[in-house]
């Protein structure tokens, strides 16, 4: 069974069809850069123009950067402000063929992890962290995904944490690996002594080069790196698609 995602960020959105059996991408993904500035209207027609060149007219998934309730999004951390409040399933709905089922990024890619790669079959208390223009969060308890959590935002040393421990803050401010491994260090130390997790997934492009950093990590919770890496975020997104629409008894597009 296929699925098709679209995973958007701060600095490119990304979209491909899905093997939902092996929770692989199927074919070579699209990227476009993240039109500036980010305001919804422009996103939607990329997102709409991804879906349109792989001629997909079923459900799709698609993530956003920042906390989603009902298909609305409540914060704009690294988008346009424009984007709180906007009703995001009603405006990509009116563009694409099929129906949309949106959700955060982070959590999107924790549900793929779990499904899929690092997480499968974990129980306790999963962290997943994806490390880009942001830091974002999913949480899971014995496989139950708590939504939402927003993370990157947790205060460290009297700032967001992303501002120090995001992959761009390594760009932005030229840090080595070993370097920025010391404020993603410090960032685990707050979240260990408030979740107390069993493990955590590291993921977001910056995953690819795990050994670099990984392994210079201190914290006492076991710390992996995504299986799926940056292209969780899609493969969970599709997910989240299809499976709404198999709890409904039909692999047609439906309506919202």
């Amino acid at each position: 069974m296929q699925g098709f995602g679209v995973d958007i960020g701060g600095s490119g959105i990304k979209g491909c069809l899905v093997d939902l059996e092996a929770g692989a991408l199927v074919g070579e993904r699209m990227r476009v850069e993240t039109p500036q500035p980010s305001v919804p209207a422009a996103v939607y027609d990329v997102v709409a123009g991804i879906v349109s060149s792989f001629g997909w007219t079923g459900r799709v998934g698609v993530t956003y950067p920042g906390v989603m309730k009902k298909g609305v999004a409540h914060t704009a951390a690294n988008m346009d402000k424009s984007w709180i409040g906007t009703d995001v399933d009603t405006g990509l709905t009116a563009l694409v063929p099929g129906t949309v089922e949106t959700l955060n990024d982070a959590d999107a890619a924790g549900l793929a992890e779990m499904r899929y790669g690092a997480g499968r079959g974990r129980d306790g208390v999963v962290l997943m962290l994806t490390f880009g223009t942001g830091i974002g969060s999913a949480l899971f308890v014995d496989g139950h995904l708590v939504p939402n959590t927003e993370f990157g935002h947790i205060q460290v040393d009297g700032e967001d944490g992303e501002r120090r421990a995001s992959a761009a803050a390594r760009e932005r401010e030229d840090l080595s690996y070993p370097e920025w491994a010391a404020r993603v260090d410090r960032y685990l130390d707050v979240l260990e002594a408030g979740v107390w997790p069993d493990l955590i997934i590291v993921g977001g492009g910056v995953s690819k080069k795990a050994h670099k950093w990984v392994p210079l990590l201190s914290t006492r919770t076991p710390v992996v790196p995504a299986q799926l890496q940056n292209d969780a975020g899609i493969v969970g997104a599709a997910l989240a698609a299809a499976e709404r629409i198999e709890a409904r008894g039909t692999e047609a597009p439906v309506e919202p």
